[in-house]
């Protein structure tokens, strides 16, 4: 293999890589459910690409046909949105609510409706 070919497989193995943590602090520190869903969703099919990219390369330099890859790479990116798409429906009808408690004034029916809750005479 020639040195191009190592350092772009080594490049696209470490970009890789970094999506893929990122996407773990993500699931680790957002706050609620569908922040949770978006940070490893998004982060980990780009890290997965990086590691895909890399594979693709190295099958080139080696002189064999990448199919396999270029499949994979398929269905992770076809699949990976549209899991996420139905489980963010699924939390929207169980009526899934964030994990940090609401602003002040706004209660779950106001939530329901898409406006805030009527404000109250304070005497």
């Amino acid at each position: 293999m020639s040195a191009l070919a190592e350092f772009l497989v080594a490049a696209a193995v470490v970009t890789g890589g970094l999506f893929l943590l990122l996407g773990a602090v993500g699931l680790a520190r957002f706050p609620d459910f569908y922040t949770r869903l978006h940070a490893p969703t998004k982060a980990s099919t780009l890290g997965v690409g990086g590691m895909l990219i890399a594979a693709i390369v190295d099958a080139f330099a080696r002189g064999e046909p990448s199919v396999r890859e270029l499949l994979v790479a398929l269905f992770i990116f076809v699949g990976a949105p549209v899991s996420a798409a139905l489980l963010a429906t699924a939390a929207f009808h169980v009526k899934l609510r964030s994990v940090a408690p609401l602003p002040q004034g706004v209660t779950d029916t106001a939530l329901d409706a898409g406006r805030r809750a009527p404000e109250r005479d304070a005497r």
